[in-house]
């Protein structure tokens, strides 16, 4: 994990010692010079000594001046956008929020539809539909709750399906699959390293693999059938992200798929479902099956 000197510079300015506070606010004062400040540079801003500003980074976990700066630049090209965020307008129509969230949604949606290959959906459909176990892994936010989506669309097919959002579990069951296994990976980035390691795993037994990711990742590169799964950017740092909108539409497009493979008899499984909760849906058929 890198080292978060972004925290570490707010602790040392709130909890340091004098000279160590002195030098992590004028650190956080300006991030991007202190990037490129020169040590002499530092200890003047700071009003402390050369060697203050050498032992203030070693304290932080750093080999000096020298590699604290080449962190902190790592650090702000990752997470430099939240700390500079564009100020809410707080006076425009709540209805900007409705606005955000719902064009968010649209371009993931369409987003997710121009980059569907069919031929490849079908694949994956008739893979699944034929195997004896499949089991579905994702680790993180969209991707764990992908994979749950996954098997909640798949089992009421009649599908024997199971989700696995635990490492260890994606790993022990990797290690028991076999050729009549299907397994399936969600991993926005691909690099997922349990999703990535459990494939692996079960591939040398023979299963096969499927992804819902980008294709020219490690994860993508690895598996028989690759879907590619779009997560698009988004700057609006007080929203919360639109790719998994994006992986619904993946996730649905194989339901669909799979479901018309398997044809008429994954009616009465369906049926059953609606039956066992007429109760609950009032008798009104037109609600959704088990939503």
């Amino acid at each position: 994990m890198p080292l978060d000197l972004i925290a570490k510079l707010r602790e040392a300015a709130a909890e340091g010692s004098k000279a160590d506070r002195a030098v992590a606010r004028a650190m956080l004062s300006d991030l991007e010079q202190a990037c490129r400040a020169s040590i002499a540079e530092l200890a003047a801003a700071a009003g402390v000594s050369e060697p203050s500003v050498t032992r203030f980074c070693r304290e932080l976990g750093c080999d000096g001046v020298r590699d604290f700066k080449m962190q902190l630049v790592q650090v702000l090209a990752v997470g430099g956008l939240y700390l500079y965020p564009q100020p809410l307008d707080r006076s425009e129509s709540a209805r900007r929020i409705v606005n955000a969230v719902s064009e968010g949604a649209h371009a993931a949606v369409d987003a997710a539809a121009k980059a569907a290959d069919m031929s490849k959906v079908e694949q994956v459909a008739g893979l699944l539909t034929q195997a004896k176990r499949i089991y579905v892994y994702g680790s993180g936010g969209v991707s764990s709750l992908g994979a749950i989506e996954l098997q909640n669309r798949l089992f009421r097919l009649g599908l024997a399906v199971v989700a696995h959002t635990d490492g260890q579990m994606q790993r022990m069951t990797a290690s028991v699959a076999n050729s009549d296994c299907v397994i399936v990976a969600i991993s926005s980035s691909g690099r997922a390293p349990s999703a990535l390691e459990a494939t692996k795993i079960a591939r040398q037994y023979g299963a096969s693999t499927v992804a819902l990711s980008a294709p020219d990742s490690p994860l993508g590169e690895v598996v028989d059938v690759c879907l590619p799964a779009p997560f698009p950017g988004d700057d609006q740092l007080y929203k919360p992200t639109s790719g998994r909108y994006a992986l619904l539409i993946v996730v649905d497009l194989i339901a669909m798929a799979a479901a018309e493979t398997l044809g008429p008899d994954v009616l009465e499984g369906l049926r059953r479902i609606r039956t066992s909760l007429s109760s609950l849906n009032r008798g009104d058929p037109t609600r959704p099956i088990g939503d």
